[in-house]
Order: C-alpha cells, then sequence, then structure tokens
C-alpha cells in the first residue's frame, strides 16, 4: 500500500449540486411561501429557518416516503398571526414533504446523478465502487436514488464513515504524505496556440486565402493551430509539454512573441482556426531578448538584415492549474499560470 498511486481516468466534472445549493433552494422556498408575511423575511429570520433545515431535515428527509409528512420549523419571530394557508401554525412553519422534494431536493439531487451518469460514460469501463464522500453524502435521500439508479452497474455504493470530512482529511494526508497522491490527470480541454506555420501543399488547397510572404520571403501560412495538449490525453500530475516554436526578428528590438492560447472542448483535432468553436484563453507576451541565440544573432550582421530564434514552450496541467513556460536549452526562463481547473 505504500506505492499505491491514483491516477484519474477521466477529466473531473461538477455544478452547483451540494449541500449548500439545498439551503439555498430551500431559503427561496420560505421567501416564495411567506411573501406575504415580510416580519420572517429578515435575515435574521431566514437564517434561522435555514440553520432549523440543515441541522435536521436536509440529511434525515427520506425522499417519497416523507411525502405526505409535514415538516415543522420554528419561526425566529412568532408575534406574527397565524396563516394556514402558507403553513404559518402556532409559531411554526409547515411545509409539506411533497413539495420540498419537488422544490428542493429532486432538482439537486437530479443534477448529482446525472454528473455521475456523465462520469461512468466517460469512463468506458467497469466500476467496482462508488464512494459517496461530503457533506451532502449524508442525505439518505441521495444515498436512496443513487442506489436505485446505478446498483444494477456498480456492485458497490457506500458511505465511508465521517464521509463529510473527507476532503478535510484528504487534503491533510496529501499534506502529510510529502509525496504525490494522483499520479496522472486527464485533460479536461485542448490547449491550442493560434501560429504561424510553413506553408504545406495542404494549406495552398485549402487555406490559400491564408498563405503569405514574410519578411525572409518564405511562404507562411497564418490561422493555424497548434495543439500544445489534446483533450482527454492522460498526463503524469506536473508533466511538462514541449512544442518547438521559431520566430523571425527584424532587428535587436523585435524580441516579442505573443503566443495566443485557445481552449477547446471538442475531441476533433483542428487545423485552421475557422473549423470549430475555440474561446481565446489569453495572449502570453514572450520575450525573447534574454535568450542566449537570440544575444547571438542580435549582434551579428545578418544579410537578410533580420535573423530566426529558435525556443520551447512548455505546458504543464496538474488538477488545480495550467502553466505555461518559456524553454531554451532545457532551462526554464520564464513561466505563467494559464489557467485554473474547476
Amino acid at each position: 500500500m505504500a506505492n499505491l498511486e491514483i491516477a484519474e481516468m477521466c477529466a473531473r466534472s461538477g455544478a452547483n449540486c451540494g449541500s449548500l445549493f439545498l439551503d439555498l433552494r430551500f431559503r427561496e422556498l420560505v421567501k416564495a411561501l411567506l411573501a406575504e408575511h415580510p416580519a420572517h423575511l429578515d435575515p435574521a429570520s431566514l437564517a434561522y429557518f435555514m440553520h432549523s433545515f440543515s441541522e435536521t431535515e436536509k440529511l434525515s428527509y427520506a425522499g417519497i416516503s416523507d411525502d405526505h409528512n409535514m415538516f415543522h420549523f420554528t419561526c425566529f419571530n412568532v408575534e406574527d398571526p397565524h396563516d394556514p394557508s402558507v403553513g404559518l401554525i402556532n409559531g411554526q412553519l409547515s411545509i409539506p414533504g411533497s413539495l420540498l422534494r419537488r422544490e428542493v431536493f429532486d432538482p439537486v439531487v437530479g443534477e448529482v446523478l446525472q454528473l455521475v451518469e456523465d462520469q461512468i460514460q466517460r469512463v468506458d469501463q467497469r466500476i467496482d465502487a462508488l464512494l459517496l464522500v461530503g457533506g451532502f453524502a449524508g442525505s439518505e435521500y441521495l444515498k436512496q436514488r443513487i442506489e436505485e439508479r446505478f446498483s444494477s452497474r456498480i456492485r458497490v455504493i457506500a458511505r465511508p464513515a465521517d464521509a463529510d470530512t473527507a476532503t478535510l482529511r484528504g487534503a491533510a494526508r496529501y499534506g502529510l504524505a510529502r509525496r504525490p497522491l494522483v499520479s496522472s490527470v486527464i485533460a479536461p480541454k485542448s490547449y491550442i496556440m493560434k501560429v504561424k506555420l510553413p506553408a504545406e501543399q495542404e494549406d495552398f488547397m485549402k487555406r490559400p486565402a491564408y498563405i503569405k510572404t514574410n519578411d525572409a520571403g518564405a511562404s507562411i501560412c497564418e490561422n493555424r493551430l497548434q495543439y500544445l495538449v489534446s483533450k482527454g490525453a492522460i498526463l503524469r500530475k506536473g508533466q511538462r509539454l514541449n512544442t518547438k516554436f521559431c520566430k523571425y526578428s527584424q532587428s535587436n528590438q523585435d524580441s516579442t512573441f505573443v503566443a495566443t492560447l485557445y481552449t477547446s472542448d471538442t475531441d476533433k483535432i483542428m487545423r485552421y482556426t475557422d473549423e470549430g468553436e475555440t474561446t481565446e484563453l489569453c495572449k502570453w507576451t514572450v520575450n525573447l531578448s534574454s535568450l542566449p541565440t537570440f544575444q547571438q544573432n542580435a549582434v551579428i550582421p545578418q544579410p537578410s538584415g533580420g535573423f530566426y530564434t529558435e525556443f520551447e514552450l512548455g505546458l504543464e496541467l496538474d488538477s488545480a492549474e495550467v502553466r505555461g513556460i518559456l524553454l531554451y536549452g532545457n532551462q526554464e526562463w520564464g513561466r505563467v499560470t494559464f489557467d485554473y481547473l474547476s
């Protein structure tokens, strides 16, 4: 077990469907029910209702079997008159279980079920166990719905002891282990650069309008895409993917290389910027003036008046962020964080 490694099998996903969002939906339900009773809608009263829901009914609620039960929440302000039409009775707000299920639980639970389903489809192999962790894992209704939907495909569906503190304890163990616990990650999307590359026969045939002649007299195809990493690629955590680039400088003042970085959620590998949907992530301005090869070429008279500088740009992914690195001669000359993964 000492050498056990954990690897992601598909890109992680998430949505606004945890325990907190039950609280928020409950608050909106209370506000709708008591719209004509503003005495119960001040911050202290709403907080009191939410605390009562969070500490008692949220985890014990059983679903359809509770549809005909009434759930009672003590009002913070007991001076307001009774109104049985909205559930205000004897200083309590009474809400039918069927209403709680429809307005509070089912929208959130349904989203959790769909996220699990999506992940199962992405993995595309047998899953032996599904562990429920986090605060919402304590919900009896959530566990019931997950078992109903997935028990025929997943043999073990379990809620470990102290599931609500799993994230906290996992973070503590990660810090104490002093070694990476997750060995590989899956690229959740493609990271692509818009580049100018020497024109090839395919470019003359497919995109002749993109071909220009540069200052050195070479045919260059603009609006090309160069993949730094493709969506779904399995990478060792912190692995660096290097891509070679070359910049033509007209003078020693022309030392800036602007890399436009895009992301794409499609599995399709595209050659040109107009082939599919991409999202511009950032423009990375790379200053090459500190590189030895640039400095050497800048002081040597060039017959054409300009010179080329070769360098590498690296991309690193881990579970939290994406970083870009300027490299020359296997040495790092600069880095920047492109994206935070959520």
